[in-house]
């Protein structure tokens, strides 16, 4: 493509070279003949005065005709290159249109697919596995996380603030909230099926919307608090018609709720300290993926102890498949390609087309849960989720609209 771009300015750049070519050798033979013939009649000891004035007026009228022939010539060349440079401006910019879409298409299906393949990996690896170590789980990911981004930084592809000590006091407690949610998360999602997960953490948007107001003081429009209301609703109509409820999964649920808001909440009060406290006086995507998967391992590692998985290791023989530990490493490596991917959607889109895509990507989703683990579900569960789905998109566009409102 490239290659063809290029032979392509090229010819561009100079518009007809054959009549181009004409032109130049035309011109060379009058002045190889001028001189021949001043030379030839310079050796017979004619000059130019002494010439007839039948021979002289046919020379001018030659000469004129070279003249208005040469002009033409460069006006017609001059009519080309005009239509061929807006050709090739209107080439450069369809060109340019093709590619931005392309980008955001393909970044935006990353996206999806690293966060929906998530998801399942920690399904299959919790459930069909029946790994009994969460926690165990959340450090093996994060640890690969930070051994990729700093592999990553110390070759210079990509930036992160160094980890003084000022910035750690103001992330911990961030990083509390950080890894409660994760393990949480991992708690809920072995005894829920994914698509009543999803559904389910509709209700996160209800808190955060809640928090919002209280502690930032802000407004929302009728929109989105209806849009909200049905998510409440679909959120219990899928409780009580989910035909393999379970309790413990729906506490750890409730209480990875709270935490995802309180995270959310949280991280937009310690954001502007934190970027106070680093050095370039800014704290990208990168920084935070470090700084958070780096303070989760001192913990992760103690809440290990505490939950006592380390008994469970060392009697599980999952830990000798090689094919446990392939799915493993390949659960740490999408867990950071969600960060890295959602940085390039967000970076070829906006804010307002991510938002929307997150929440129609629950979508397939649910119906990839549904069938890949065989969950038994009624008419009346599957029109809750579908409901709640819905709502999702529903709260996405309001909020969309009150974004474009508010500016």
């Amino acid at each position: 493509m490239g290659s063809r771009s290029l032979s392509l300015g090229d010819s561009l750049d100079s518009p007809d070279p054959v009549f181009e070519r004409n032109l130049i050798e035309d011109a060379s033979k009058v002045n190889r003949n001028g001189e021949r013939g001043l030379k030839f009649h310079e050796s017979n000891g004619i000059v130019e005065q002494n010439s007839s004035p039948k021979r002289r007026e046919t020379r001018d009228v030659v000469s004129r005709s070279l003249l208005t022939m040469k002009s033409f010539g460069k006006d017609e060349i001059d009519l080309e290159g005009g239509k061929l440079e807006k050709e090739r401006d209107k080439t450069i910019r369809s060109s340019r249109i093709v590619k931005v879409h392309n980008q955001a298409l393909l970044s935006g299906l990353a996206y999806c697919i690293s966060s929906c393949s998530m998801i399942l990996v920690n399904k299959f690896v919790l459930s069909s596995y029946d790994f009994n170590a969460g926690i165990t789980l959340m450090v093996y990911q994060n640890f690969i996380s930070v051994c990729i981004v700093s592999m990553l930084s110390f070759l210079g592809l990509i930036s992160t603030e160094p980890l003084t000590w000022r910035l750690i006091k103001v992330w911990l407690p961030v990083n509390f909230i950080f890894v409660g949610m994760l393990i949480t998360s991992m708690f809920s999602l072995k005894y829920i099926n994914v698509a009543m997960v999803t559904v389910l953490k509709n209700v996160t948007n209800v808190i955060t919307a809640l928090g919002e107001m209280y502690l930032f003081s802000k407004h929302h429009d009728s929109r989105v608090w209806a849009a909200l209301f049905l998510m409440i609703i679909s959120a219990i109509s899928g409780g009580i018609t989910d035909l393999s409820f379970h309790a413990v999964g729906y506490s750890w649920q409730i209480i990875n709720c709270f935490l995802t808001a309180a995270y959310s909440l949280t991280l937009r009060r310690v954001m502007d300290t934190a970027k106070q406290v680093t050095k370039s006086g800014n704290l990208n995507e990168f920084s935070m993926v470090l700084l958070n998967n780096t303070l989760s391992l001192p913990l992760g590692v103690l809440l290990i102890f505490v939950f006592n998985e380390v008994d469970y290791l060392s009697k599980t023989p999952l830990l000798k498949l090689p094919s446990f530990w392939l799915v493993m490493t390949l659960s740490g490596f999408l867990g950071l390609a969600i960060s890295f991917t959602s940085m390039w959607f967000l970076h070829q889109t906006g804010a307002t087309t991510y938002s929307l895509v997150g929440s129609l990507n629950k979508i397939p989703l649910s119906v990839a849960g549904i069938l890949l683990f065989k969950v038994p579900t009624s008419l009346e569960n599957a029109a809750s989720i579908f409901f709640g789905l819905l709502a999702g998109v529903i709260f996405a566009r309001a909020k969309m609209r009150e974004r474009s409102e508010s500016r």
